[in-house]
């Protein structure tokens, strides 16, 4: 695919912000977070790292640059693609659930899907699980809310206790509607669903990103439940983000601001971008942990779970790319 040169993508990104703040007459962006507290974050650092630590990063650093520079990586993206599991996907075809799909042919494993309510109603979402040397990490992946399935998708949000969506893409890209709205626009006046209302209570539009803290109130209960929603605005309509450490400071706030349930995640489909995600948030964590890892293993675990994840070359590449970016910051250090 052909990458956008950055000052596009950064005219695009400033004008897709300066669309959402025209929306909000009177209301002014709120500081969640600071921008010290931003770079601090794209600060990775392992937990030890002492000479035999460093040395066994340059080797990971040196293996990840050879495979770059050899295009092993596209081999293994093309294994990947003929390993990838066969499942059922039987209830997501049925004719009640059709409709429920942004996309035909993208739909979760029956195995895997995430089920509302007592009845196991249907949602185009699934449970992933990748576990790294011993330690698990849990997400939902899911695709941009339909008009239909918006109480669906806060249904899922509450039922699984979840606190963090991360959002990964604009809600129209080069004229195609993505993602239908899922939260209220204005501070005032809340989203009211058939079973809840969604209350914006405060945001902060970045540079490349949109904090938004929501509170959802079901309306049979009364049980209130606190929502951060992070919004990645600077992902080109083709190709991948031009910079890695905006990339790796939004990465790196969703881990940090989670507390409870699964991380959700979810771009228009809920495979590509979605799946870079979890990859390399996968990958930092261990980085951090001064755990060895394995790019191909993660992708390899997250397609048991949902089909297609990680969906282009060029998505599997920037994964590369992005951890070698922190992997060359870490050597640098004394």
């Amino acid at each position: 695919m052909a990458e956008e040169k950055p000052h596009q993508q950064r005219q695009q990104n400033k004008e897709a912000n300066r669309r959402y703040s025209s929306e909000l007459p009177c209301q002014q962006s709120m500081q969640i977070i600071s921008e010290y507290e931003l770079a601090q974050l794209a600060h990775i650092r392992p937990l030890i790292f002492n000479i035999h630590e460093q040395a066994t990063i340059k080797s990971c650093f040196e293996n990840l640059q050879r495979k770059m520079l050899t295009y092993e990586i596209f081999q293994e993206f093309l294994d990947l693609e003929i390993e990838s599991p066969t499942y059922e996907f039987s209830c997501g075809n049925e004719p009640s659930n059709r409709d429920k799909n942004r996309y035909r042919d993208i739909l979760p494993y029956d195995s895997t899907r995430v089920p509302l309510g007592k009845s196991r109603d249907y949602i185009n979402a699934s449970y992933i699980k990748i576990v790294n040397s011993g330690e698990e990490y849990f997400y939902i992946a899911t695709q941009g809310p339909l008009p239909g399935t918006i109480n669906d998708f806060w249904q899922m949000v509450l039922e699984n206790q979840s606190n963090v969506i991360a959002m990964m893409t604009r809600e129209i890209e080069d004229g195609t509607v993505k993602c239908h709205r899922y939260w209220p626009i204005s501070l005032k006046k809340p989203l009211e669903l058939k079973y809840f209302l969604v209350f914006l209570e405060s945001y902060q539009i970045l540079q490349d990103f949109i904090i938004r803290m929501f509170k959802v109130v079901e309306k049979t209960t009364g049980t209130v439940h606190f929502v951060k929603q992070l919004q990645f605005t600077n992902w080109p309509d083709h190709g991948t983000p031009a910079s890695a450490d905006d990339f790796i400071k939004f990465v790196r706030l969703a881990r940090k601001s989670h507390q409870t349930g699964p991380i959700i995640v979810h771009c228009s489909a809920g495979i590509g971008r979605t799946g870079v995600l979890l990859c390399v948030d996968v990958v930092f964590c261990a980085i951090e942990r001064n755990f060895l890892f394995n790019i191909k293993n993660i992708v390899t675990q997250m397609r048991e779970y949902r089909c297609g994840m990680i969906q282009t070359k060029e998505q599997y590449h920037f994964c590369y790319k992005i951890v070698l970016e922190v992997l060359q910051k870490i050597l640098t250090l004394d």
